[in-house]
């Protein structure tokens, strides 16, 4: 069965608020004219920025608030005010059945606890993970999971991301049967926690599941491309994320030195211009923009902050293929699928 998208957007949220939640919303609508939207924040703002999206307009309701969830907002404090906020009320939005998903730019861990709290864990998830696609040099992108929400985790914990993962990894990229390795600190099967050497010794066990698992990956085999589910606890995984963000950014800023550093530079970058052309798409955030909280019982996204409209646009694109391929009946019926093997 193919679900309609109607996406609930928290249009507060992110560095730049509405016109960059709108102008990104109505991109997506460009190009997948089937999208509905719920726009939740200030009415009067939201009314203006559609002035220049009539398309979008069109395709949109609007419920009011005049509370918004800051950057500097503790989990604790956001939660106290979720019914009255513009992220709270369109998690709500799902929780209600109103929208098959939700995506905010806002504060990540204030969208983790609303999002916990409304819409509560899957049978057989202990805690929900933050997932993300990221590029390679092969032929699919990767999915990196947990990226923070979580700091610990047992062997348990580390088992339900990598079936998770596999599950999203099949709906997000179409692949069959995922490759699905652990980060570790070597590939011999000695290295590493208790934690991670046990979630290993299970998943070698499991059967009967689309996916493979493949054993340990060191931190530089992360973009190569030889797997395609890369699961870790949420303190080792936002510390790889923000290193691979981070060395994109100084790959790129070290080539625009170097490229106008001289007039020979300036020459050699207009003949490899196509080249460096291809590198910045690869390397542009935006153009993964999107991580998804796998666990719960509902489809809620997480754009960043600073991502521009095609950003947000690319984000909006994923949730609605999440909910159209219903990514939360995959991921309860792999489960299911795993607990009985397991027992067995």
């Amino acid at each position: 069965m193919v679900l309609t998208p109607r996406i609930a957007i928290d249009a507060m949220g992110g560095d730049v608020g509405v016109r960059m939640m709108l102008a990104g919303a109505a991109m997506a609508r460009h190009k997948h004219d089937g999208l509905r939207f719920i726009l939740v924040g200030d009415e009067v703002q939201i009314k203006a920025a559609l002035e220049n999206h009539p398309n979008l307009r069109a395709a949109s309701d609007i419920i009011h608030t005049d509370g918004v969830v800051s950057g500097s907002d503790k989990p604790s404090q956001a939660l106290r005010k979720a019914k009255s906020t513009s992220m709270g009320l369109a998690i709500d939005a799902v929780k209600r059945g109103d929208a098959g998903g939700a995506v905010s730019a806002g504060n990540t861990g204030a969208l983790m606890a609303m999002a916990k709290l409304a819409l509560r864990t899957m049978p057989g998830i202990d805690r929900p993970a933050l997932a993300a696609l990221l590029p390679t040099l092969g032929d699919n992108d990767v999915v990196m999971l947990d990226l923070g929400a979580n700091t610990d985790c047992d062997a348990n914990n580390l088992i339900q991301f990598a079936v998770m993962g596999a599950a999203y990894a099949r709906t997000a990229m179409g692949l069959q049967r995922p490759r699905v390795a652990l980060l570790n600190i070597g590939t011999e099967e000695l290295k590493g926690t208790d934690e991670i050497r046990d979630a290993a010794a299970r998943l070698r066990e499991v059967h009967g599941l689309p996916m493979e698992f493949t054993g340990f990956i060191e931190g530089d085999k992360l973009s190569r491309g030889d797997v395609d589910v890369i699961v870790h606890d949420g303190f080792s995984g936002n510390i790889a994320l923000k290193t691979i963000e981070g060395t994109a950014r100084f790959v790129t800023d070290l080539l625009r030195r170097a490229f106008t550093s001289s007039t020979r530079s300036k020459i050699g970058f207009l003949i490899s211009r196509p080249a460096t052309e291809l590198l910045k798409h690869h390397l542009d955030p935006n153009n993964h923009n999107g991580a998804v909280f796998l666990g719960l019982n509902g489809v809620v996204l997480k754009s960043h902050g600073s991502a521009d409209a095609k950003g947000v646009a690319n984000c909006v694109h994923l949730c609605a293929e999440l909910i159209e391929k219903d990514i939360t009946r995959q991921v309860t019926e792999d489960l299911a699928n795993f607990r009985s093997g397991d027992a067995a």
